[in-house]
């Protein structure tokens, strides 16, 4: 193909990107708003780009890369839930049915590359000491910058048995560690319950707010009622699965009035959650919550709705960051984009996605992160599954619990 129809090809490409991405047509161009009119003038400066890139770069580029490449970083410009599929992409996606067994990771996209946002507590990930805030920098030997989050959570999938190699950069690790992982089918913790001081705390750690685990914390928050107990101690910590209504449901079970969350984007119009007093269980009990950076989307959505209500005090880390709703389009080409549509807002209008949620009473994590190596001096063995990378010895007690137990305690029922 001549080298100028390689040029119209990719920008045409592009323009069918913005065209879906803008919300207009062929018959609606014309009538674009000034900020549209300001991204089409950038077709101009694209194609400047496209032509110095085909005529001066030291070699003869590869134009379907260089197209998707540009097209992937268009999207995920945005925020680490949009994406661009390509044709071949899609059409995985759309035959992927789900319930594959799994290594036991919550990811999401920082810094172009694939990052853990919590593990699953017993899960492989958590035999190979996987934590918070590690890179993923590739996926069985592909670069993670190279792959949308759609892909990047399919290919964490497969086969029970199968094998799954990853390469993690881990702070003050100048070198990645390769860990090789076997999926497996897990069946999810229940509600773990604890009792302190003297029975007056309630304390309860949801792994995951799906139906299930908030039916579990409903039931014990029921029990609480009738057994006396005061103070609830909500760990919200590395809960980043589960479905947002789910979440909703539980931040009511603590609310007797007032928003839980609202919703709302350029083509989706402002939905309000609020509180139904009906469904309120325990609203007169002190609450703290215990967020962290493992924090994210259902967990974030309780969280912000209990702080900002005033009804929870809250103990821990600035959360992840998540919460948005996408929409698929698809593309002539069999392409596709999936484009974050609306933003989930806290009830004070900060919007999850852009600002996480900041807890009144901030205490570190003393989880050592260093990984393998700590500082990056020490040689180390890769870590497998069935031989977890070593750590050094760290201090065992959990400061933002005794933070959490120390405010309840100070507490009047």
């Amino acid at each position: 193909m001549p080298k100028i129809s390689k040029i119209l090809l990719l920008a045409a490409s592009v323009v069918l990107v913005l065209t879906v991405f803008l919300g207009v047509n062929s018959s609606g161009v014309s009538a674009a708003s000034e900020p549209q009119d300001g991204a089409y003038r950038q077709i101009n400066v694209y194609s400047e780009v496209l032509r110095h890139i085909q005529t001066d770069y030291v070699e003869e580029p590869n134009i379907p890369a260089v197209t998707n490449g540009a097209l992937r970083g268009l999207l995920e410009s945005l925020d680490a839930d949009s994406s661009y599929l390509t044709p071949e992409d899609y059409k995985a996606f759309k035959a992927d049915k789900g319930g594959k067994a799994q290594v036991g990771l919550n990811v999401s996209k920082r810094y172009g590359y694939a990052t853990v946002v919590s593990v699953v507590p017993g899960s492989p990930a958590d035999k190979a000491n996987l934590n918070d805030g590690d890179i993923i920098e590739a996926i069985s030997g592909r670069d993670t910058r190279d792959i949308s989050l759609a892909m990047i959570r399919m290919m964490l999938e497969g086969a029970p048995g199968s094998e799954l190699t990853i390469s993690v950069v881990r702070p003050r690790k100048a070198a990645p560690d390769k860990i090789t992982m076997t999926r497996a089918v897990m069946s999810l913790p229940p509600v773990s319950e604890t009792m302190y001081e003297n029975s007056s705390i309630l304390y309860l750690k949801p792994v995951v707010l799906d139906h299930d685990h908030v039916q579990q914390v409903e039931s014990k928050l029921k029990a609480m009622q009738k057994s006396g107990n005061r103070k609830i101690l909500l760990d919200l910590r590395d809960v980043a699965a589960g479905d947002i209504p789910e979440a909703m449901r539980l931040a009511n079970f603590l609310l007797k009035s007032g928003t839980i969350a609202t919703l709302e984007g350029q083509k989706v119009a402002k939905q309000t959650f609020t509180a139904d007093p009906s469904k309120a269980i325990n609203t007169t009990s002190p609450v703290v919550v215990l967020v962290n950076r493992g924090t994210a989307g259902p967990g974030e959505i309780v969280a912000a709705a209990l702080l900002d209500n005033k009804r929870a005090d809250l103990v821990g880390e600035k959360t992840f960051g998540e919460g948005s709703q996408q929409k698929t389009f698809e593309l002539p080409d069999g392409a596709a984009l999936i484009l974050s549509v609306a933003k989930y807002e806290s009830p004070s209008g900060k919007k999850l996605e852009d600002e996480g949620v900041t807890p009144g009473v901030l205490v570190a994590s003393n989880i050592d992160d260093g990984g393998p190596g700590g500082d990056g001096n020490e040689d180390s063995i890769p870590a497998t599954e069935s031989q977890p990378a070593a750590k050094k010895p760290g201090v065992s007690i959990d400061e933002q619990l005794n933070k959490a137990l120390d405010l309840l305690k100070s507490k009047a029922a």
